[in-house]
């Protein structure tokens, strides 16, 4: 890809051939080096950069979601995950998928759930995240576009069914992050002060801590190493 020191946002993909295409045209770009060509400022802090990597790839990809609720490649229902990985492209932590609403989750069934909404096609891109190398000099790796399989569809649904039951009965403090086989459940929130409503086990208003839905890394490196090593970047 021809860069420049500023360039205009892409326009929106029209198909998920186009998507794919553009991201394989980012891989082996620096995060850097795409964050001069749309004219951009790398953190220099990396731990103030939250979510940096992820804006700087929607911009380039052309995402149209913006910041209304829904898959960021809104046009086309695809989702976008990067995924920071070491030299072997293993996870190195979990993925947030989407917040956790206690109220939401025990009325609605998996397949109307915001967990399966947000992971029903994904276009996964792995970023090489050593603590040793800079922001800006991490670079960008070949895309993974993906819709889960019947099992791993089964898999996620039975966690999501785990968590609905203990949450449905009042049990919101018995959700800790050991459970749940691909998804796990964590604290989501900027601070430790920050309480949401829910219901305890007799159905009385209680404030609990804001919580998130998140992809276990041993489930994100499976998919990441089949594509590989089958040589296939599209699944479903």
């Amino acid at each position: 890809m021809q860069r420049s020191q500023q360039s205009s946002r892409p326009p929106v993909p029209r198909t998920e051939s186009e998507l794919l295409a553009r991201a394989d045209a980012l891989a082996g770009c620096t995060i850097g080096q795409l964050a001069a060509w749309l004219g951009r400022e790398v953190a220099p802090d990396q731990r103030r950069a939250k979510g940096f990597v992820g804006a700087l790839l929607e911009a380039a990809l052309g995402a149209d979601a913006g910041s209304r609720p829904g898959p960021d490649f809104a046009t086309l229902g695809v989702e976008l995950k990067t995924l920071p990985v070491d030299r072997r492209g293993r996870p190195r932590e979990t993925t947030f998928v989407c917040s956790l609403h206690p109220d939401e989750l025990v009325r609605t069934s998996w397949l109307g759930s915001r967990l399966r909404a947000k992971i029903a096609r994904v276009l996964w891109v792995p970023v090489l995240a050593l603590p040793e190398l800079p922001l800006s000099d991490r670079p960008v790796g070949a895309p993974l576009l993906w819709s889960p399989s019947p099992e791993e569809e089964a898999r996620l649904s039975s966690d999501h069914a785990l968590f609905q039951g203990l949450i449905g009965s009042g049990r919101i403090d018995d959700v800790t992050a050991h459970l749940g086989e691909v998804v796990q459940v964590r604290p989501k929130a900027a601070h430790g002060q920050a309480r949401r409503l829910s219901a305890d086990e007799e159905g009385g208003p209680i404030l609990s801590l804001p919580r998130g839905f998140y992809l276990r890394t041993s489930f994100t490196g499976a998919l990441i190493a089949r594509a590989f090593v089958t040589g296939t970047r599209t699944r479903g």
